[in-house]
């Protein structure tokens, strides 16, 4: 049997309180909770499986790691490292604490030993991408462990001058992420030379991670890198690693436009897994129009929290803001404190934001025991390491199946049996999870949506591209198949210049600045503290309407602040801190306009449509609500321009005929598509790999462009990103959801765990819960059983 990784060492010296079997029924059994437990399901255990190591391994790195325990490596494992190592593009899709950065790192260290020359010359270097700095950072700590001597850099935005200096000329494993290989190496290839000529092997990290716009920029990064590496006469190997990726070949296809092999077969231990689906009770509050409102999932998972570090159970929360999980710590420290004092200093937070010292020092603490309990945002989704926990609490659903997978997997590290607990929050999706774990369980993770054809996506790259190295149709033909239009797109906006050999930049600015990777509502807004300038945060062009308009109650990291001036031109909003007893939220006028069908079906009477729309929004007022107690202390009007975008769309329509006999007063109709899209869209995730902050919706009694009463759902990024042709495809099982949640929603007439929206710019008016599932019924009625 191989021993472990260092990723799957248990603290030592720190014994677990009360056994992991039972917890979940224990934790239930508590008075005030019952029936708050909808589900158990037990994941079986799964004994390991190891290989010799491959005869091509150096003696040194064999060394280094059986100094960390690793005696053989896991089967899974060999396939992908012997795979790597004959220049085989690989994917690796395998278990969270399966040992996916031996694979890559084994292979990866071999060939920059194996081609040193004298002097410790570079001869091959590697180049580590991950999503995050921190992930980047932990996989640093962990190659300096093994004491192999190789020259391992990291290149992000703390990288001093100095540093990136002796990076280029010297780096032979440099980990960085998209961000900087779009801004920094690429546009200054030239300075990269020895670099790209030695580059060897290419690491692709948390793969999954890269969806929807994101994913399709990160996309066409990598193309204009494998563009560059062949003009410096390298090619670069592409390794890719997730664990929770579905099709991982097509997926890594679509990222890198190379055939990758597929390894997935997992041969990594595991102990028993108890996952259970957590729903809070209805309280005696009522919230928007009176609507009836559940527990918050940061309360109880407070609590739950709080229990667990009571029974010496080693514990991670995982929160969807920063600000919710320093709550959550700090509530589960003064519950504690009232039960043992010497308990309180146990739980801790993590969140983004930390110091890579302080974010080090809660890893410490955690791994060795003296934490028992943390709540944390997504940071800690990825793959760095905290080992040895006996539980984890996830409030509210993380958005899609993979992440939640994600999350899961950071309890029972290596062989240990382990729980897990969703909490759910009082949301759509939530709440029909809670309801129907055949949706969870058992299916398999979301396909990764993008789409890198993308016109408002593609078009900057290929602007890049065009300044790092002309353009020429072979490029085209290798890169980017089907980009003519684009590249004349941007030739008739002057932005490249047509010339016998290919097509130039011709602008005096830096193409890459054209795409900003992880933003796609324009150009970002500096939020800028009053009287100090000094730049709070930035919000994306986009939101900034609705979250930084003059009047805005804005929080930043845990403080408080009021937006006095919005200048949409130098796009600069300035802040100055307060504590107002009011929250803000905009309300907002949206139209839509059919630009033209791409693909229709009929059910029965009514349509199914995917196509392509211009939505047109405009904020006009904001509302103050009372803190806490939501009541409207008065509506401010605005003065902001309409802005449009052109983006898919997937919507449906009833005629009129079939509503004449439904039993709905054509005044009713409003109300009842009103929320009948607000759940969709709730539900869409589900189905597509997507938040609903990704996705929009419109809907209307009659609409001019299809003569009857329609509802739309958008994407709400330029050009589309792939979520609205999802819930195309899967319309059949999408709005049987949507009708299974609102019909089994225990309100009476719409509350937000149906058919209210937290982003709605008509502030949840008009609402028709019965009406919704008259529209549906009719719908589904001739609808095919996906």
């Amino acid at each position: 049997m191989p021993g472990p990784t260092t990723s799957e060492l248990a603290p030592s010296g720190t014994p677990t309180g009360r056994p992991v079997t039972g917890l979940l029924e224990r934790l239930a059994s508590a008075p005030g909770r019952a029936d708050r437990l909808t589900h158990v399901e037990e994941l079986p255990p799964r004994a390991a499986v190891a290989a010799p190591w491959p005869g091509w391994v150096p003696e040194q790195v064999r060394a280094a790691y059986a100094g960390r325990g690793v005696v053989q490596p896991w089967t899974h494992q060999v396939a992908a490292a012997d795979a790597a190592w004959h220049g085989r593009h690989v994917v690796l899709s395998t278990g969270t604490a399966s040992g996916k950065s031996l694979a890559f790192q084994v292979p990866a260290l071999s060939r920059v030993l194996a081609a040193r020359g004298g002097r410790g010359q570079r001869g091959a270097a590697v180049l580590y991408l991950s999503p995050t700095k921190a992930l980047a950072q932990d996989q640093l700590s962990s190659l300096h462990e093994l004491g192999l001597g190789v020259r391992l850099a990291t290149h992000d935005g703390d990288s001093s001058r100095e540093q990136r200096e002796w990076t280029r000329d010297h780096g032979e494993y440099v980990l960085t992420n998209p961000d900087m290989l779009h801004r920094s190496l690429l546009p200054g290839h030239e300075r990269w030379t020895g670099f790209w000529r030695s580059l060897s092997m290419v690491v692709v990290d948390e793969c999954h991670h890269y969806r929807g716009v994101f994913g399709a920029h990160v996309a066409h990064v990598l193309r204009r890198l494998r563009r560059v590496c062949a003009s410096y006469g390298a090619d670069p190997t592409f390794v890719l690693a997730s664990a929770t990726v579905a099709d991982p070949a097509a997926a890594a296809h679509r990222l890198t436009g190379l055939d990758v092999l597929a390894i997935e077969d997992d041969a990594s231990p595991r102990g028993r897994v108890t996952v259970g689906l957590w729903e809070p009770p209805l309280t005696e509050h009522l919230g928007e129009n009176d609507a009836p409102v559940r527990r918050a999932a940061s309360s109880e998972t407070a609590d739950l929290l709080t229990d667990l570090v009571v029974e010496g159970v080693r514990s991670l929360a995982f929160i969807r803001s920063r600000r919710g999980a320093e709550q959550v710590a700090m509530t589960s420290s003064a519950l504690l404190e009232e039960v043992d004092p010497s308990l309180a200093g146990r739980v801790a937070a993590y969140r983004g934001g930390y110091l890579p010292e302080e974010r080090r020092e809660i890893e410490q603490r955690l791994r060795s025991g003296e934490l028992l309990g943390l709540a944390a945002t997504n940071a800690l989704e990825l793959g760095i390491d905290v080992s040895g926990l006996d539980a984890v609490l996830v409030a509210g659903f993380p958005g899609t199946r993979a992440a939640f997978w994600q999350q899961v997997g950071r309890a029972g590290r290596g062989a240990q049996d382990a729980a897990a607990l969703l909490v759910a929050r009082d949301d759509p999706l939530d709440t029909y999870l809670v309801h129907h774990p055949e949706s969870l369980f058992g299916r398999p993770v979301e396909a990764t949506v993008f789409d890198p054809t993308n016109p408002y996506v593609l078009g900057p790259h290929l602007a890049a591209a065009a300044q790092e190295r002309p353009l020429t149709r072979a490029d085209l033909a290798a890169y980017w198949p089907g980009a003519e239009p684009v590249v004349d797109d941007l030739v008739a906006r002057g932005l490249l210049r047509k010339r016998p050999h290919g097509w130039f930049w011709t602008d005096r600015s830096r193409a890459a600045d054209l795409a900003d990777i992880r933003s796609s509502g324009g150009q970002q807004v500096q939020l800028v503290e009053a009287g100090t300038g000094r730049v709070v945060g930035t919000v994306d062009g986009g939101r900034a309407h609705g979250t930084a308009h003059p009047g805005a109650v804005y929080v930043h990291r845990g403080e408080t602040y009021l937006v006095r001036e919005l200048d949409l031109e130098d796009h600069v909003a300035v802040l100055e801190r307060d504590d107002p007893d009011y929250s803000t939220s905009a309300r907002e006028l949206t139209d839509i306009s059919v630009v033209e069908e791409r693909e229709s079906r009929r059910w029965g009477p009514c349509r199914l449509v995917l196509g392509q729309v211009d939505v047109s929004q405009q904020v006009v007022s904001f509302l103050r609500r009372r803190q806490p107690g939501g009541e409207v202390l008065g509506e401010e009007p605005l003065d902001l321009p309409e802005r449009t975008l052109r983006t898919s769309a997937v919507w449906w329509t009833i005629p009129s005929a079939e509503l004449e006999g439904c039993g709905l007063d054509p005044g009713d109709l409003p109300g009842a598509a009103h929320a009948a899209e607000h759940c969709s869209i709730g539900l869409l995730p589900l189905f597509a790999t997507c938040d609903r902050w990704d996705i929009g919706g419109v809907s209307t009694a009659l609409h001019p462009d299809t003569g009857t009463l329609t509802v739309f759902v958008h994407d709400g990024h330029p050009g589309g990103a792939g979520f609205a042709e999802r819930g195309y495809h899967a319309a059949g099982a999408w709005l049987r959801a949507t009708r299974e949640t609102i019909a089994s929603c225990e309100c009476l007439e719409g509350c937000p765990s149906c058919i209210q929206s937290p982003k709605c710019g008509n502030q949840n008016n008009p609402l028709d819960k019965a009406g919704a599932l008259v529209l549906l019924d009719l719908l589904l009625a001739h609808a095919p059983l996906d």
